[in-house]
């Protein structure tokens, strides 16, 4: 009884004291960041577009000055008088995404990002960089973050968008926040819209360790109506009207089906108690993306649509990357990321590989190793050739996963402790 107590006493000390921290720099404001990300292939570039702030935070009060995954981006506050890193979270976009494609070669593109943060009770330094696949520095941005600052625009009195909560965790303490928004569904489809948005935790929590971590989250369906019903499919001549302006066919890949809207989206999410997002598409065309710590879309009314909501929140959420692949050797050549371990933790080129999944390997493991139906069955853990897109150089923890197979019921056990890891860093 003794020993409960003292833990007990102990964990109360402990969120005493980060809360302490949080309030020593923190506001009860959300503040948030609307950047341009432009350029080409060969030079890139950031400006701040605008900022914002409403009442509350719902964001993590822990772990404030460090960062789970390293992402292809960063936004940081230092506390102007101390010098202090007072808060990071890191992201990848889909420009970045862009600037490896042959059309950022010969022309030049603009895309919008946002970024949340805690509002700084003082002036801060915010910054904000990109990273190239060497996870190199390419631009930067610096911006004195005044507080006071008349021009950060107070958004406690804009309308809110309705919103329905429709899964609330019962964990004590810090949980995370999931915003599910329609895309493409009128007024009058709103009732279909909330029973998708509750099949999509359905979805989420059959896999672990979200069910059984599932009291950490708490999940709202976000209500945006569209004119039309449905999303854009430029490849059959098809424009919509839809709330988020989304499309298939980015960078005219079919199945790809993304926003550029983000300003839009943040303005229907504004001072609603968010994170993360999922944007569920009115639609039964097959297709999706997850952008690390920006955006889930996915189809709603494809016969794939549990796993593939999953598989694409395994990428929003957990920055985990894709374990298919096609027949090419492109990362063998490729000296950018040849000689560069990945960010994400369920892939590697083997230049860094005991900081991924090496303590999870079997004693004897060879590497490569090579693929039995054994394996396959149960998910046995090894070092498998093919991932990331390419045949050769990259390498993945298991024959199937749900982050390489539509058809896998489960995420591997290396995806599954990367996102137990996630869940743990926003919530401890």
């Amino acid at each position: 009884m003794k020993k409960a107590l003292l833990f007990c006493w102990m964990l109360l000390a402990t969120y005493n004291l980060v809360a302490q921290e949080f309030d020593k720099f923190f506001s009860e404001r959300t503040l948030r960041t609307d950047l341009i990300f432009a350029g080409n292939s060969e030079a890139q570039d950031i400006s701040l577009r605008a900022l914002h702030s409403w009442d509350g935070w719902v964001g993590r009060r822990t772990n404030l000055s460090e960062v789970p995954l390293r992402g292809d981006g960063e936004l940081s506050l230092t506390d102007c008088a101390t010098g202090a890193v007072i808060y990071r979270t890191t992201f990848s976009s889909l420009f970045q995404e862009w600037v490896t494609m042959d059309e950022a070669k010969v022309a030049d593109r603009a895309f919008e990002f946002t970024v949340l943060a805690p509002l700084p009770l003082a002036p801060a330094s915010l910054r904000v960089v990109l990273y190239n696949a060497k996870q190199e520095v390419v631009c930067e941005m610096t911006h004195t973050l005044n507080p006071a600052d008349i021009l950060i625009r107070n958004l406690d009195s804009k309308p809110k968008t309705p919103y329905t909560t429709i899964f609330s965790g019962a964990a004590e303490g810090e949980k995370i926040d999931v915003a599910i928004v329609a895309e493409g569904y009128t007024f009058e489809e709103m009732e279909l819209f909330r029973k998708d948005a509750k099949r999509t935790i359905e979805a989420l929590f059959s896999h672990e360790p979200f069910g059984t971590m599932r009291e950490c989250f708490n999940f709202i369906a976000v209500e945006c109506p569209s004119k039309d019903s449905g999303v854009s499919i430029p490849n059959e001549g098809v424009w919509k009207e839809s709330a988020l302006d989304s499309h298939f066919d980015t960078f005219y890949a079919a199945r790809y089906l993304t926003t550029s809207a983000i300003f839009k989206m943040s303005d229907y999410l504004s001072a609603l108690p968010y994170e993360h997002i999922i944007v569920l598409a009115n639609t039964d065309t097959y297709g999706g993306g997850g952008i690390y710590n920006s955006y889930t879309l996915t189809t709603a009314h494809h016969e794939h649509f549990a796993p593939v909501v999953v598989h694409e929140f395994g990428h929003s959420f957990a920055g985990l990357a894709d374990e298919y692949f096609y027949f090419t050797p492109d990362i063998a050549t490729n000296p950018l990321v040849a000689t560069t371990e990945p960010w994400q933790q369920n892939i590697t080129n083997l230049v860094d590989f005991q900081s991924k999944w090496a303590d999870m390997l079997p004693e004897g493991t060879e590497i490569p190793t090579a693929p039995t139906k054994k394996a396959e069955k149960n998910y046995t853990i090894g070092v498998y050739e093919g991932a990331n897109y390419v045949s050769e150089g990259a390498y993945r923890p298991a024959v199937v996963c749900r982050m390489r197979n539509n058809s896998a019921t489960q995420f591997c056990p290396v995806c599954q402790r990367a996102i137990e890891r996630i869940i743990r860093f926003y919530t401890e």
